[in-house]
């Protein structure tokens, strides 16, 4: 038999269902991923109505079903209306969701996915650090947090401490200088990227967005996420192409 629960979470979808009602995928730090029906939520004095919709963070209370949960109430501490009113901002943030959406699983913690995402969806309000740059520093992040990212700290081969070298992609991370001769295939990378990459990887959560780059640093830095995503990312995000339609 089900159970009232209550969850911290962020709504990162909301679908129509029916007349008045809505279906809600929420990531929670408790049970991970879940879908939770909303009813009644499209009515305009339902008490649901602000609470069923994506960005919305705060507690939610909840009855477990066979296959899904009912939101019977919630306690929302952000919307991030900041972001409703910046077009480019506010496709960010919706490409944020999804990217969440598709490492969320469910009865998984998901603490560390559901924190990020909520200093990240902050920084994109903050005009000091370029929305791109936030975009390649959430993505390298979110793949550290579920276990898939590059070896920057030291060679892949020898070991060595590595302030710069050679990124490859496919073996999963760096070889130093010495070791150039088994990176074939690999891309030179300077020690300001290799810098900027350790530190996304291994820095405190509340740091992790309080630095810039130069512009030819971040391209760097792009081509070098982008080649990692490609390798380890088997999905077409629908709110990436509009983010790049409307940002190029």
């Amino acid at each position: 038999m089900g159970e009232v629960i209550t969850v911290t979470g962020m709504v990162l979808s909301a679908m129509p269902v029916g007349d008045y009602d809505k279906r809600l995928v929420i990531l929670t730090k408790e049970r991970g991923k879940i879908t939770a029906f909303s009813k009644g939520s499209r009515r305009q004095n339902s008490p649901l109505l602000a609470p069923s919709r994506p960005f919305a963070f705060g507690s939610f209370v909840v009855y477990e079903g066979r296959n899904a949960y009912t939101l019977q109430s919630a306690e929302i501490m952000q919307y991030y209306e900041q972001l409703t009113t910046d077009m480019e901002g506010v496709t960010y943030g919706f490409y944020f969701l999804e990217f969440a959406d598709y490492y969320g699983r469910e009865n998984v913690d998901a603490g560390g996915m559901l924190n990020l995402l909520y200093v990240t969806l902050k920084a994109l309000q903050n005009p000091n650090i370029p929305n791109s740059l936030i975009k390649l520093i959430y993505e390298l992040r979110l793949m550290v947090i579920n276990g898939e990212y590059p070896q920057v700290f030291e060679c892949i081969h020898c070991k060595k401490k590595l302030t710069k070298g050679y990124f490859s992609s496919e073996r999963g991370g760096m070889f130093c200088e010495d070791c150039k001769s088994f990176a074939r295939g690999s891309m030179t990378t300077s020690e300001a990227v290799t810098y900027a990459m350790q530190y996304i990887v291994a820095a405190p959560l509340e740091k992790l967005y309080t630095f810039t780059l130069t512009k030819e640093v971040e391209k760097e830095l792009k081509q070098k996420v982008e080649a990692y995503k490609a390798c380890y990312i088997d999905k077409q995000f629908k709110t990436l192409s509009v983010l790049e339609a409307i940002t190029t």
